[in-house]
């Protein structure tokens, strides 16, 4: 994994801005802290920061391999990724010709591009954010994975275009200024910590979309989607789909488990996390690679503090435990104190250049970081709740019927925290409102589905294209913070394609939440675990937490130069702060963001209102 950059203009002589495409491909350090590249010509400026991981000893970027219809000129490539059918693609590229030099998958993408131009998206397998610069036609090109894996930002203004894996790297550019209009706002306040997909927040900054790619060059700038859900009829059965679902799976993770560097897999003692740990150290056993090291994470006196609810209804602690000892892994247990947690808030906000899931993504960058001093690669079983229908919200009434996000049901609490002028300004039920039609709007139904069926299409869709991505660029920022590449099997655009079309009742095989999974790992888990309820994220219950975020963020308001105050009630805030405690349910995101998250999403947003100096224009 790494970070790449770009500028492309046809105004300026890009060879004279080496010490520009520095300093915005050092911001990315972070992200690739093994090797560093730049590379320039007249009209394109690429940055490289590498991660190795495939091939440590070769495949320095930015990588320049001649265009096959012109071998005089040149295709230049920069890369986060990996592909996990790079082998297959490899020996298909030899068998027309091509002769490598590296081991590398980097050499594999760029010379499919080569041979079969922006159609080479549709042979990978795997996540990836690249661009690739034609010396002949003066062309960029660049794509982003089906899922959205890896992150892609870009700024287009006229003949300049400026592209990064995070926006930190755009912002480097002295150039552009660090601004956010009213929509930017609406989606820090309203929609956010989730984003639509395509916005970047920051003004004039876009996201390449998932499954999408972009083509610049004179003519300007255009996006075309390469890859979207199609819904189609099922023909399986429910014994064939469970077998299909786990062959599947299977291959997925193998191929995920190739790495010239330290490997792991993140254990929490549930259903997604266990089976991919299991189906680890089935293969390592088959091919003779030792233990699988496995990693969790809590928070010190949990246990103390636990209580059980729907979202969370028995800790992991126990189970994690039992799986490990069950497999034999090499386990390490990390834990966080309050201190620690709260203090890590703002490098939270510094490794996604926006406040975001407060403490649940503090603590992925602090368990990540400890991760790093082990291993450079994790497995990681992110995205099957979206997948497979696991979330309490896909079998609640009131979220089914509900015009609006399932994660989202706390909208006027959500408003009242706002100033007047900010509620005029944002006006903020209609921009929720919009959101949610656009969504909507893209379903991909199919015909003859009833209406129970078209409900649970539609809510599945909003959580593999809106809820999904989410946690997905939350995984992607707090590791590669640290320099650790995550994985996510179950985000292999073969099972989510097969997964979409499997009929409800089916998914519910058994009558359980992602029941189709389930039988598919029979045999594979034990029974116990197979039928564990899901358990999310764990998150700290210690009320010490709450009173820290609390007291912290009361202190900033009552700061007259909080950059924060004119953009909330903070009259409306200190009354929340009064009347929540320990037992207090404030469903302010999704279902683990509470009243304390509610506290520590402000003071992100306050820190980073001051450390990026944001300018707030109309």
């Amino acid at each position: 994994m790494c970070g790449i950059t770009g500028w492309i203009d046809w105004n300026e002589d890009l060879t004279k801005q080496a010490d520009t495409i520095e300093k915005m491909t050092e911001t990315l350090e972070l992200r690739g802290p093994d090797a560093s590249g730049t590379w320039l010509s007249r009209h394109c400026a690429f940055g490289h920061r590498r991660l190795s991981v495939i091939d440590p000893a070769n495949g320095a970027q930015p990588m320049v391999r001649p265009v096959k219809s012109a071998e005089e000129q040149d295709c230049v490539v920069v890369y986060n990724g990996e592909l996990y059918n790079a082998g297959e693609l490899r020996d298909e590229l030899v068998r027309l010709g091509y002769r490598f030099r590296t081991t590398c998958d980097t050499e594999v993408l760029l010379l499919s591009y080569v041979e079969w131009g922006p159609a080479c998206v549709d042979k990978f397998n795997g996540i990836f954010a690249f661009a690739i610069w034609r010396t002949d036609e003066e062309t960029l090109f660049m794509a982003r994975d089906r899922l959205g894996v890896k992150p892609l930002f870009y700024r287009h203004s006229e003949g300049r275009l400026l592209f990064g894996s995070e926006p930190k790297a755009i912002l480097a550019h002295p150039e552009v200024p660090a601004e956010v209009d009213a929509e930017g706002l609406a989606e820090l306040f309203v929609i956010g910590p989730a984003r639509t997909p395509g916005h970047g927040v920051w003004r004039g900054m876009l996201e390449l979309k998932p499954g999408h790619c972009l083509t610049y060059d004179r003519n300007g700038l255009r996006t075309t989607a390469y890859w979207k859900l199609e819904s189609h009829p099922h023909e399986d059965d429910a014994d064939a789909t469970a077998k299909r679902v786990g062959e599947l799976l299977s291959d997925t993770l193998e191929r995920q488990l190739v790495s010239d560097v330290p490997l792991c897999t993140l254990l929490s003692g549930g259903l997604d996390s266990s089976a991919l740990t299991a189906l680890a150290v089935r293969y390592y056993e088959r091919t003779g690679q030792g233990r699988v090291h496995t990693f969790s994470v809590d928070y010190v006196d949990n246990d103390k503090h636990f209580t059980a609810h729907d979202f969370q209804p028995n800790p992991d602690a126990p189970w994690i435990e039992r799986m490990s000892r069950h497999l034999a892994t090499e386990h390490h247990g990390v834990q966080f104190d309050t201190p620690e947690l709260a203090d890590s808030l703002e490098a939270a906000v510094r490794a996604k250049d926006l406040p975001g899931m407060a403490d649940i993504d503090a603590s992925l960058y602090l368990f990540c970081r400890e991760i790093k001093k082990h291993s450079t690669v994790a497995i990681s079983g992110e995205a099957a709740d979206e997948i497979f229908g696991g979330y309490p919200w896909f079998h609640r009434q009131d979220a089914l019927a509900a015009e609006t996000f399932p994660w989202s049901l706390a909208a006027s609490l959500r408003t009242g925290l706002l100033s007047p002028e900010m509620r005029q300004l944002l006006r903020p039920e209609e921009y929720l409102g919009d959101r949610y039609a656009q969504a909507v709007a893209e379903v991909p139904h199919l015909a003859g589905e009833d209406e129970q069926k078209r409900r649970m299409r539609r809510m599945s869709y909003l959580n593999i294209t809106r809820f999904m991505p989410t946690l997905l660029d939350r995984k992607d920022r707090m590791s590669m913070a640290v320099g650790l590449e995550v994985r996510v099997p179950y985000c292999d655009h073969r099972l989510v394609e097969y997964v979409w079309n499997i009929p409800w009742e089916i998914k519910m095989a058994g009558d359980r939440e992602k029941g189709i999974l389930r039988r598919s790992l029979e045999g594979v888990l034990p029974h116990d675990v197979l039928y564990r309820k899901k358990s999310p994220y764990p998150k700290t219950h210690n009320p010490n937490y709450l009173s820290t975020v609390r007291s912290r963020l009361l202190e900033r308001l009552d700061d007259p130069s909080s950059p924060l105050l004119p953009l909330i009630d903070a009259d409306k805030i200190r009354e929340i702060a009064a009347t929540t405690d320990a037992s207090s349910h404030l469903p302010w995101f999704g279902q683990l963001m509470s009243g304390p998250q509610l506290f520590a999403y402000l003071l992100q947003m306050e820190y980073w209102l001051r450390q990026y100096k944001v300018k707030i224009v109309g």
